[in-house]
């Protein structure tokens, strides 16, 4: 069969161009962050002030009326940073339940280890609050459907801290799955990489942690109960007891970008295998993990099966991506969004050289009847094609999973990480060390998101 050159024609389009997201921003602005009066100030408290929520304590600020009031943490040294970075009138205090209790506060951004997310969320809720509540949304699949139904149950706004959903690059990346970019899906694989010490969450211990600077009880929670250890509380996603290792910290992340982009609820079987192999520090989660899933067809999607990897000493390589698989091309995530193509060839082919010569003359006689031989020309050639897309510079998806909250809570209309959402991105993502941890394979219900036995 005649060769065929195929040419590369890449194309950089200004899909994400900064003009059009100012755009969108001030749109945004006008029915939520500008122009706020008295009323439409956003009194926040933060619990759970480590690097996370402070991060998350910043972002809040950012938008127009918002107002942080209050900070809780168990580690006194954290409170006094609270004071230092927001102001000394700022309310701090070890116990949560003090937050809870005010009523100038009208939401709180839960930013604690995991094992605390679905018991402050629901006493948040019960306690008349709106709730920005870091990934995962639950330590246990167990604890998935009651807060869901605290949320159904008190009408309150609940968000969960997983960007991607808020971000334009996911955005762009859905409305071209949706238009047929690259076919029909058939899989998806994510990965998301580090290979330094404080990737790998060897986060530094001060120096004053004792049993008098730090709240080792409330810490502990309904853990079990140890003896005063503050590598535990400064590295707790090391340990299962308080944190969900790999799955709950970057996995969960991969699942609620693939979910936005797709409109996947969920798999309905989940398998995870990995190890320990070089963070031999006492953790007792492993630092190379690999989940497979099958997703199975809906009205929003076709089936496909989903791969992700996290490696914690990944050497050299690219941090993090997505990979969407079709049967006309390959849609990429990796700081912006690309499309590559190359159609497929316009005749199958043939393998006949073991076929004796009239075999052969036969067969092309009736091949070439089937598929005419064409003479190259420039029109004849099939192009690959690469499309980019790109966020501005200094684009920050948090900023606007925050801004997306905040305006929510001013509106009180769904937000785009509801409890249901962040909810089935858990789920797997906590059936993942399941599966690993018990040497098995989960199956799961996506529609009742209920773990089948």
């Amino acid at each position: 069969m005649p060769t065929r050159r195929h040419f590369l024609q890449a194309s950089t389009v200004a899909g994400l161009a900064a003009s059009g997201l100012a755009a969108q921003d001030q749109s945004q602005d006008k029915t939520g962050d500008q122009k706020t009066s008295p009323n439409d100030r956003i009194r926040v408290a933060l619990i759970g002030a480590g690097g996370m929520g402070s991060g998350d304590a910043e972002s809040s600020q950012k938008i127009p009326g918002v107002e942080l009031v209050a900070v809780s943490d168990i580690y006194d040294g954290r409170l006094t940073r609270a004071k230092e970075r927001w102001g000394k009138d700022v309310f701090t205090t070890r116990d949560y339940r003090e937050v809870l209790a005010r009523r100038d506060i009208d939401a709180v951004l839960i930013a604690t280890p995991d094992h605390w997310h679905a018991k402050i969320s629901i006493d948040a809720m019960n306690a008349g609050k709106d709730v920005y509540c870091e990934k995962p949304m639950v330590q246990r699949v167990d604890d998935g459907r009651a807060v869901v139904e605290t949320q159904k149950k008190t009408g309150r706004i609940m968000q969960v801290g997983s960007q991607r959903v808020s971000s334009v690059v996911y955005k762009k990346a859905q409305e071209l799955l949706k238009s047929g970019a690259i076919g029909e899906l058939n899989m998806v694989e994510a990965w998301w990489d580090r290979n330094d010490a404080i990737g790998a969450w060897q986060y530094s211990i001060p120096p004053d942690a004792t049993p008098e600077t730090i709240d080792w009880d409330r810490f502990l929670g309904r853990a079990p109960k140890v003896p005063f250890e503050p590598v535990r509380l400064f590295r707790w996603r090391n340990y299962r007891d308080y944190g969900t290792g790999v799955a709950g910290d970057l996995f969960v992340h991969l699942f609620s970008g693939m979910h936005f982009v797709t409109g996947a609820i969920g798999p309905t079987r989940v398998y995870a295998t990995g190890g320990l192999r070089y963070w031999k520090d006492g953790r007792d989660v492993p630092d190379v993990f690999l989940g497979l899933y099958d997703y199975p067809a809906t009205d929003r999607h076709p089936a496909f099966n989903l791969a992700l990897r996290v490696n914690f000493v990944s050497g050299a390589g690219e941090t993090s991506g997505f990979r969407f698989v079709g049967s006309e091309g390959v849609l990429t995530i990796g700081g912006g969004v690309s499309v590559s193509k190359s159609p497929r060839d316009t005749e199958p082919g043939y393998t006949i050289d073991t076929f004796p010569k009239s075999v052969q003359e036969a067969f092309l006689r009736d091949y070439r009847k089937k598929y005419p031989l064409q003479t190259p020309n420039a029109d004849s050639m099939r192009p690959a094609r690469e499309e980019k897309f790109q966020a501005p510079h200094g684009y920050s998806d948090h900023l606007e999973h925050h801004r997306n909250f905040i305006a929510a809570v001013r509106s009180r209309k769904p937000v785009v990480e509801d409890p249901v959402f962040g909810f089935r991105a858990a789920g797997p993502a906590l059936l993942s060390n399941v599966s690993y941890f018990e040497q098995r394979v989960c199956a799961w219900d996506p529609e009742t998101m209920l773990l089948k036995s």
